[in-house]
């Protein structure tokens, strides 16, 4: 089937619409960053930069780290960039810009998402590195496409919007799995984590600051939520914004991708480091080796 201009759009040079990269410039592994400095940043660490491009939000670098090819992109902020930008990386590996038409042998890439989040319990130090083992989507992303149910999991979601009385006027949450392979590259030097994908910075992660919020215990129904997965207990252990419609995308689209995040607050202390850039850098080091090894 020919995908029409319209649903994809290629740009005039031959790259993609939004991220304008074309499909011989990325690599089958991929480092994602919300924040479009931190690519330069994580660019230092790479030989034989092959360009770099930028639009918007959206920078990108392709080099090689001990010799393997990867390709670093920032995806902004907020899971609608991550519709965006996860729909045109898998255009990129699976669609033939020629013929419009998808290609006949599937191609997988591997990709390792570095952000910033809240922690939401004490025993969280911050700088500690979570890792988004499952993540749950309050952003309404996943709602979208045909095959949700296929890559979340139905019987916890149930239970967690029974636990917090979910207000029946907000986006149906979701619950996904992030791919072992990455989860494996990097489940030694983390913290197990239970990721929430918030569409906002303040009222969907539970701040006030003017205006009250549609769930005032927010917080409080989370931090006490627990569900069995994986042979283990789990609990829900930091806010961000990307890590769910990632891993739900990637499953759907039968690509590799997991979330690993530096704890810059804790939101049951009250506490932050505004001071973060050291230990972000040091965890693109630890990415990078690890993506270097695939």
């Amino acid at each position: 089937m020919r995908i029409p201009e319209s649903e994809l759009i290629i740009n005039g040079d031959g790259s993609v619409f939004h991220i304008h990269l074309k499909p011989e410039e990325l690599s089958d592994n991929v480092i994602l960053v919300g924040d479009p400095g931190r690519v330069d940043m994580i660019a230092e660490m790479l030989e034989d930069i092959e360009f770099r491009h930028a639009s918007r939000e959206f920078v990108s670098v392709t080099g090689r780290r001990h010799g393997k090819r990867i390709t670093v992109l920032s995806h902004g902020i907020g899971p609608d960039n991550i519709d965006i930008v996860m729909t045109e990386l898998d255009a990129l590996a699976n669609v033939d810009f020629a013929t419009r038409e998808v290609k006949p042998v599937h191609k997988a890439l591997n990709i390792l998402r570095i952000g910033t989040s809240g922690a939401l319990h004490a025993d969280i130090p911050l700088g500690s590195y979570i890792l988004s083992h499952y993540s749950v989507g309050f952003d309404g992303v996943m709602n979208w496409y045909a095959g949700r149910d296929q890559v979340t999991i139905p019987e916890v979601e149930e239970a967690f919007k029974a636990h917090m009385d979910w207000e029946k006027t907000l986006p149906s949450p979701y619950f996904v799995k992030a791919s072992d392979k990455i989860v494996d590259l990097m489940k030694d030097v983390t913290v197990p984590g239970v990721t929430i994908s918030a569409p906002g910075f303040y009222g969907p992660q539970g701040r006030v600051v003017r205006a009250p919020l549609a769930m005032p215990d927010m917080l409080e129904r989370i931090e006490s939520f627990r569900f069995e997965a994986g042979g283990a207990q789990r609990r829900i252990t930091n806010f961000e914004m990307e890590s769910a419609p990632l891993a739900g995308l990637c499953t759907l689209l039968g690509h590799h991708a997991c979330t690993v995040c530096c704890a810059i607050a804790n939101r049951y202390l009250q506490s932050s480091n505004p001071d973060y850039k050291p230990q972000i850098r040091k965890l693109a080091e630890i990415a990078l080796d690890r993506m270097a090894t695939l």
